[in-house]
């Protein structure tokens, strides 16, 4: 069962699919840099993005736990886990949490249909 809204999990889907249509965001499939900062260096040039500040404020609002379970919706998605080790995916993503997740979600390419996807497989949609 999820915490967060899946309302939510939508307006953040919508504006990453909005922010990654853009021509001048490109965001690479593999980072250029295996440090873990690689998504901040990405997205560093659209700081005054409006869609990236409406991603962070939604996220900042988030409680700890619903932050975690969105990080853990896009692992899910992705294929990194299923739905049966869906505990030990928020689990671990509560373990990773940040300060930059919105960064870290808009750095990948295919976040928008990641999200949609984890959200299908806990039953949910954005076209409801």
């Amino acid at each position: 069962m999820l915490n967060i809204n899946p309302e939510t999990v939508c307006f953040i889907i919508a504006k990453a699919r909005e922010f990654q249509a853009k021509e001048e965001v490109v965001i690479p499939e593999a980072p250029l840099s295996p440090a873990d900062d690689w998504a901040l260096q990405v997205l560093a040039d659209h700081a005054d993005d409006l869609c990236v500040q409406e991603v962070e404020a939604v996220i900042a609002d988030l409680e700890p736990d619903q932050e975690a379970e969105l990080v853990a919706l896009m692992w899910l998605g992705r294929g990194d886990y299923d739905l049966g080790d869906w505990d030990g995916a928020v689990n671990d993503a509560a373990d990773q949490l940040t300060d930059h997740t919105a960064q870290y979600l808009l750095a990948h390419p295919l976040v928008a249909d990641y999200l949609q996807e984890g959200l299908i497989q806990h039953g949910c949609s954005c076209e409801d």
